[in-house]
C-alpha cells in the first residue's frame, strides 16, 4: 500500500470471468483528508487511481506501471465522513506483460469514477 494505513480491503471476489468486485473502508481519520481539505474532506482522485493499480497488483499477483489512462470521469465526490465504504469493479483482461482495466468506484449507488487503463507488469 503506497499511503499506509489508508484503507482497508473488506471482501474481494471474483464475480465472473476477469471481472471482481472489492469492498474497502476508507481510514476517515487518515492524514490526506485532514489536508483534502480542511473541514471539508474529499477524496483525492489520485489515490482512487492508486487504490485501483493496488488492487489490480493484487488480482494479477504482479508490480505493474500505469502507461495509459484512456478514459476517466470523475462523477461524484467522496466525502469519507459521510460514506467510507466504497465498492470497486474491476474487469481486467491480461495479455502478456499488459493489463487493461476497466474500472468503476461507487458508494451509496452513486458512481463516483469510471475509468479505462492500461498497465504494463513490471
Amino acid at each position: 500500500m503506497l499511503i499506509d494505513n489508508f484503507y482497508e480491503v473488506i471482501d474481494l471476489k471474483s464475480i465472473g470471468e476477469n471481472q471482481y468486485s472489492v469492498l474497502v473502508t476508507l481510514n476517515t481519520s487518515h492524514n490526506v483528508f485532514k489536508g483534502h481539505f480542511p473541514n471539508n474532506p474529499v477524496m483525492p482522485g489520485v489515490c482512487m487511481i492508486q487504490i485501483i493499480k493496488e488492487l489490480t497488483e493484487e488480482i494479477v499477483s504482479s508490480k505493474l506501471f500505469l502507461e495509459q489512462v484512456l478514459n476517466v470521469k470523475f462523477m461524484t465526490l467522496i466525502n469519507p465522513e459521510k460514506c467510507n465504504e466504497l465498492s470497486f469493479s474491476l474487469q481486467i483482461d491480461e495479455r502478456d506483460d499488459v493489463v487493461k482495466v476497466k474500472s468503476t468506484i461507487e458508494f451509496q449507488s452513486a458512481i463516483a469514477l469510471k475509468m479505462s487503463s492500461t498497465f504494463k507488469r513490471q
